[in-house]
């Protein structure tokens, strides 16, 4: 079985700098531009919290079935969700499906662009200055999450 990791995000430690989106942008488009960025930083003001997102690779995707042009979204084996940028009108359906807002439009071409992992060596991860993202599978997540609870049990309790 193939692990389907993908970049995810400790918002205790994101700040929301956004570097993660401009190393993005200059690795895939070759310009500081984090409007076409793979990854995206997201700030909410109450609680204060900046957590970057990106394709988490779902199981079933909802983009690969909402678009109506058969084949342009496509998930392989390894998870990632390939675009054909021949089929894709820019029609948004796969954005709006995404329950992650981690797809987004290409502001020049009109084709949905979704993060590849660069493949498996994220360069949004290698310039954290913060160390907030990591390459992750869901299992190891799933993980995490019953350590940081267990910590705020014995927090609670102690």
């Amino acid at each position: 079985m193939v692990r389907k990791a993908f970049v995810a995000c400790d918002p205790e430690k994101c700040v929301g700098c956004q570097i993660c989106e401009y190393v993005c942008s200059l690795k895939k488009e070759g310009v500081f531009n984090p409007t076409k960025s793979r990854i995206r930083v997201i700030r909410i003001e109450h609680p204060r919290t900046n957590m970057a997102t990106a394709c988490r690779k779902c199981e079933d995707p909802p983009c690969v079935q909402a678009c109506p042009r058969q084949g342009t979204l496509v998930q392989r084996s390894d998870g990632l969700i390939i675009v054909d940028e021949e089929k894709c009108n820019g029609c948004g359906w796969c954005i709006e499906a995404c329950d992650f807002g981690a797809i987004s439009l290409h502001p020049e071409g009109r084709v949905a662009i979704i993060c590849d992992t660069c493949g498996g060596e994220p360069e949004c991860i290698k310039w954290c200055p913060e160390e907030a993202l990591s390459l992750i599978t869901k299992d190891i997540l799933a993980q995490k999450a019953r350590m940081h609870m267990i910590r705020k049990l014995f927090n609670y309790l102690g």
